[in-house]
């Protein structure tokens, strides 16, 4: 992208790597226009019930998003060809796609996947992107959440660790506890093919080491259709970690996707 940027990219990068800045970012993303690769009829203005052929791009494991630019020169950068695209209100693409997967400047060095459940939450009247869900697991109930801040140093030495790992396919970061006032661990969930014990005996190395402090921190599989624990993981948290697959998102998890 040039050296010249709208206030909705430069906010992007910032709430890439500061947390303090992502109040503003979502602010400003909810009053945005934005690229959206895909038609529309000829001269038909874009309202939340016109009938549009948007884009998705299919990842390795058969999942999809709808990406979406933060300008026209963001998408032409993404693209390899001449690309045909709409142009919308983020509010108007959001409602009109809910219960889809968006993926904001995909593929390109910063950008942010919005989950269904991030976009319900961000267009309703609470506007905090961050999942909170009670599930079942094992018959106790549990309380799990996104984690506002995670720590940098552990999630960037655990996704250096998963490079080298073959079988992990995807790993995610949340928070666990068991009732409302108690204080709530970290919890690593990691998808991998095969036997993952011995990944998961590594990846408790790497996190207790790196993680400040003596805080406790949980490990658990992620079985991608499973319920409980499983389902709240691959459905309501973006994963930090993902097996490349070609060169979508190639810059995906180096760049500290928001």
């Amino acid at each position: 992208m040039s050296e010249t940027k709208n206030e909705l990219e430069i906010l992007l990068e910032k709430a890439a790597t500061e947390p303090a800045h992502r109040p503003a970012f979502f602010r400003t993303l909810l009053e945005s226009t934005v690229w959206v690769p895909g038609s529309a009829a000829e001269g038909e203005a874009i309202v939340e019930d016109s009938a549009l052929d948007l884009q998705h791009w299919e990842k390795e494991n058969g999942t999809t998003v709808i990406p979406f630019f933060t300008s026209l020169e963001a998408l032409q950068q993404a693209v390899a060809d001449e690309q045909a695209f709409v142009v919308m209100p983020v509010r108007t693409l959001f409602e009109m796609t809910l219960g889809e997967t968006l993926f904001l400047n995909a593929n390109l060095p910063v950008g942010k996947e919005f989950m269904p459940r991030e976009i319900s939450l961000l267009l309703g009247e609470e506007g905090s992107p961050l999942s909170t869900q009670e599930v079942l697991e094992g018959g106790e109930s549990l309380i799990l959440s996104e984690v506002a801040e995670p720590p940098s140093q552990m999630i960037d030495s655990l996704s250096t660790l998963f490079k080298t790992i073959k079988p992990v396919k995807r790993a995610f970061l949340c928070a666990i506890k068991e009732h409302a006032d108690a204080q709530p661990n970290l919890l690593i969930g990691i998808e991998a093919d095969g036997d993952i014990e011995e990944i998961i005996h590594a990846a408790g190395n790497v996190a207790t080491d790196t993680l400040p402090g003596d805080e406790p921190i949980d490990i658990c599989q992620v079985r991608k259709g499973e319920q409980g624990i499983s389902h709240f993981i691959t459905e309501h948290i973006a994963p930090f970690y993902e097996r490349r697959w070609g060169g979508f998102l190639r810059d995906f998890k180096q760049n500290r996707i928001i």
